[in-house]
């Protein structure tokens, strides 16, 4: 049966979908590229909410007229077809109302930003370090695969190899609303290279994705930040290691640091550098959001508390389990090959059906 709560938000739907459609072919509005950017992400979404009711509708209208169909004819004929609509109508329906819903939960805005996604080598020393490094290649295989830009702003290399920690900046399309599950503790379980009893140690390293802020969403007085040059450290032939190219930035007020030290140019160097600043300042506010987020969704403990343990690599079992679901695939050199879109995919879905009970649609 039809859900007629559900149709009776088609009208106001289409009427706000054609009034964007109007509004992002008006030459005011294309001349303000952050208005047109944010109308055009609402077009798109409208856009399939909207082909998607037409769907559902036709569906509706289908078993509707094949009831009338089966209580006013007698041709055999004709009713045959009339029950097979309306069976067809009945197992479709259901898919479509709940893909309705899920289009009707408002977005989050953050989702379709860029994002700072930082890895740092935990509890377990060396091994740590090393860890923190095969996290790198696994996202890094990840965004390719995805089609994405990754570029490592900063990085402090492992005694033994890895990374203490590795600070890189990911773009694409929807970039946070897919890393940002990444957040949180990773745990890895298996004999080191550097164990000679062939004992299994437990290491772990940090990961934290930020959604880059964009100049409109913070603002800060270069009066109060400190700026410090350096030269950059490992690869990158003369000019990296032994110019003043390498940029770190001080906010005096909230004692946050960053530095960048990728390019040669020191003036690139310090853009990406107050980009990055001003997503941590930025994600200060955030979080208090995300704080209270997590107190209700299991599945963005990560984001709302990054010291939350979310994944854990058994390499002895071949294994990998995601704590927050529960979920548990024996396909670990895969994972650590960068396919853990069928990991994010789970969470997403999770995090839906709990988005679905609070939106009470």
């Amino acid at each position: 049966m039809a859900d007629l709560s559900l149709l009776e938000k088609y009208d106001t739907i289409r009427n706000r979908f054609e009034e964007v459609s109007t509004q992002i072919t008006d030459p005011d509005v294309m001349s303000d590229m952050k208005r047109y950017v944010k109308l055009n992400q609402e077009y798109k979404r409208l856009d399939q909410l909207v082909r998607t009711f037409r769907d559902y509708k036709n569906l509706v209208e289908g078993e509707e007229s094949g009831k009338e169909i089966l209580a006013t004819e007698t041709d055999e004929d004709l009713r045959a077809m009339a029950k097979e609509e309306i069976e067809q109508a009945e197992q479709l329906m259901p898919v479509k109302e709940r893909e309705i819903r899920m289009l009707l939960i408002p977005a989050d805005p953050e989702d379709a930003k860029d994002s700072i996604l930082e890895i740092r080598a935990g509890t377990g020393g060396d091994e740590a370090s090393i860890f923190a490094g095969d996290l790198f290649r696994m996202y890094s295989k990840f965004i390719e695969n995805k089609g994405w830009r990754l570029e490592v702003t900063d990085f402090s290399e492992g005694t033994a190899g890895g990374y203490k920690e590795i600070v890189c900046k990911v773009s694409g399309e929807g970039v946070y609303g897919i890393l940002k599950y990444e957040s949180g503790v990773h745990r890895v379980q298996r004999v080191p290279a550097t164990e000679t009893q062939g004992r299994v140690h437990t290491s772990a390293a940090t990961v934290a994705v930020l959604p880059e802020a964009d100049e409109v969403d913070i603002q800060f007085d270069m009066n109060e930040v400190r700026i410090d040059r350096f030269c950059s450290s490992g690869p990158g032939g003369q000019s990296v290691n032994t110019t003043y190219s390498a940029v770190r930035l001080t906010h005096i007020p909230t004692g946050i640091v960053v530095q960048c030290q990728d390019e040669k140019s020191q003036l690139k160097n310090l853009e990406k550098a107050k980009i990055e600043l001003r997503t941590r300042m930025y994600n200060v506010e955030y979080q208090r959001h995300m704080d209270e987020i997590s107190s209700r969704r299991r599945t963005l403990v990560s984001t709302g508390d990054r010291s939350a343990k979310v994944r854990t690599y058994n390499y002895p079992q071949g294994r990998m389990t995601d704590h927050r679901i529960g979920l548990t695939l024996y396909n670990l050199p895969a994972v650590m090959n960068g396919e853990i879109g069928e990991i994010i995919e789970k969470l997403q879905f999770e995090e839906n059906a709990e988005r679905m009970k609070e939106s009470e649609i």
